[in-house]
């Protein structure tokens, strides 16, 4: 973790040396790629949840309903 965020540190300070070739003036604000990708992945965080809750199904819904019904008996060859 340590690297991760020594790792960070440096690319965060790059920022303010290295030129890049902007389109638009909010590519300015420093850290703006940082905050972009982190808001990023706040939505996409919040999007899943939100899907989770028409695409969710219950714990036993790929399990055939006639075993649910007699409570594990199946026929067994010998």
């Amino acid at each position: 973790m340590h690297l991760l965020y020594i790792c960070c540190a440096i690319l965060f300070a790059l920022d303010f040396v290295i030129h890049r070739h902007m389109i638009h003036s909010w590519e300015r604000l420093w850290g703006f790629y940082a905050l972009y990708g982190f808001v990023g992945c706040v939505v996409l965080v919040l999007v899943a949840k939100w899907m989770r809750t028409f695409l969710m199904r219950s714990e036993d819904y790929y399990q055939d309903k006639k075993t649910n019904k007699d409570q594990g008996e199946h026929d067994v060859d010998d």
